[in-house]
């Protein structure tokens, strides 16, 4: 069976994406996965770079540690709007590569209300659009995940099985 990078590029990104797509980079033995998450401000969060950058690894640091209810908790409307979030926890205990750092590698702002982070998981990076939304920032999925996401959760998995993106 031969590997075609550009596709094992592509079933990373999907599976970050979808995975949320983005994979414990700042946890350790000392600071357990979940206290970035648990952290969340009483008010509205930084609408800068700072806020979408703390936001989107926050995302990132909730998938690689297999909180996948954490992680769909951040996503736009739209995105939870394309998938339950029992779905997404399913797809993502079945498919996605957790425990796999998904590191923020840099970030820019587009606009007052969107921001463009990149990370990096193993070799492959990826871009993803964090989008200020109700008072905070929140993961955009990409299209890709999105159509992957209206599935349900049984076709899902069986579209990356089939497509060889599921780690399970």
């Amino acid at each position: 069976m031969t590997h075609d990078p550009i596709r094992r590029f592509g079933a990373l990104a999907l599976t970050a994406a979808a995975a949320l797509t983005l994979v414990t980079a700042c946890s350790s033995d000392e600071e357990p996965a979940g206290n970035a998450a648990a952290a969340a401000p009483a008010g509205p969060e930084v609408k800068n770079i700072e806020g979408a950058k703390a936001a989107a690894q926050t995302v990132f640091d909730r998938f690689a540690g297999g909180d996948f209810a954490g992680a769909w908790d951040m996503y736009t409307a739209a995105g939870k709007a394309a998938i339950s979030k029992d779905d997404y926890v399913k797809l993502n205990q079945a498919c996605s590569r957790k425990g796999l750092a998904i590191q923020l590698t840099s970030a820019r702002m587009e606009g007052a209300d969107r921001a463009i982070v990149i990370a990096k998981q193993l070799v492959a990076a990826q871009s993803y659009t964090m989008v200020y939304e109700a008072n905070s920032w929140k993961l955009e999925p990409a299209k890709e995940g999105l159509a992957l996401y209206k599935m349900g959760a049984v076709k899902a998995i069986a579209a990356q099985k089939k497509a060889g993106t599921c780690a399970g």
